[in-house]
């Protein structure tokens, strides 16, 4: 791939929560996405924290720990329910957001007769279905691949790949799609989701040369873009296969080693691992 010139200048990202300072601290901030009710940003720490923030307060607090865990994709249902994922205990575990139930857990270890290996990523579709990725680096083993919660709450593999560290995933705004980044290939690929709800076969789009995927998300646009680990960058990926890069840091200050990112309207808000903070970016020279 070759690396074209960003479309935003440096200025267009600022840093609008620092996790270093904040108590509690944030910790390796990961999964985030934004309450549809009240606004505030849910994201997750390194020791298996659930932490909601109030940018406009510079507020923090924590909302669940699980001992010994580390989470990592978050997200919110329409019906105010958040869903996130413990890679190290290998969990799905969910809050009623505003109601009175405790955090209950989806998925424990296993799903079927198939053990879970590092749970990552995931995104909610249309009808509250689920799905998200299982990191194993090494294709040959079989193992990880991309998993489907129904509305039912029943759990399947739904895609067994071979992957090569299954990272983010994003349904496509039609729900036609659903793409996959490929941490170990540095590869982005899609699976067509059926008429019947059946993965398609996997088909590897984007190669993004020495750039590392991880967080995938669908913009307003309804086009898609990627938090590369490294080096510290955002890009889009276009419809001809190509790869356009929207904004880079390349000392890693305001952008550091990003991991995910959602959309507020017309900026991107990115979490990151180098710093631990929380970067916006206005995006809306290319949104408009």
């Amino acid at each position: 791939m070759t690396a074209s010139p960003p479309l935003l200048p440096a200025r267009s990202g600022t840093v609008v929560f620092d996790g270093f300072r904040s108590t509690p601290v944030l910790d390796h901030c990961e999964g985030l996405d934004l309450d549809p009710v009240d606004g505030s940003l849910w994201c997750g720490g390194e020791a298996g924290q659930v932490y909601r923030i109030d940018l406009a307060a510079q507020s923090i607090e924590l909302i669940d720990q699980n001992p010994g865990g580390f989470t990592l994709g978050l997200r919110f249902t329409p019906d105010r329910t958040v869903v996130w994922l413990d890679a190290v205990r290998r969990q799905v575990r969910r809050l009623a957001v505003g109601g009175t139930s405790q955090v209950e857990i989806l998925v424990d270890g296993e799903v079927g007769d198939r053990a879970l290996v590092y749970p990552n990523a995931l995104d909610v579709a249309p009808g509250n279905v689920i799905y998200f990725s299982d990191s194993d680096g090494d294709a040959s083993t079989g193992g990880g691949g991309v998993y489907r919660i129904s509305a039912d709450d029943s759990a399947e593999l739904w895609c067994a790949g071979p992957f090569h560290f299954a990272n983010g995933v994003a349904v496509s705004p039609d729900g036609a799609w659903l793409c996959v980044a490929e941490s170990a290939s540095r590869t982005v690929s899609r699976i067509p989701i059926l008429d019947d709800g059946s993965a398609g076969a996997v088909e590897r789009v984007w190669a993004l040369g020495n750039r590392v995927p991880d967080g995938l998300v669908f913009g307003p646009d309804g086009r898609l873009y990627v938090a590369c680990y490294y080096p510290s960058v955002i890009l889009r990926l276009e419809e001809d296969r190509s790869v356009t890069t929207i904004y880079e840091d390349v000392i890693g200050h305001t952008l550091s080693n990003p991991t995910n990112m959602i959309f507020d309207g017309e900026r991107a808000l990115v979490a990151n691992l180098g710093r631990w903070h929380i970067t916006s970016i206005d995006m809306s020279a290319i949104l408009g």
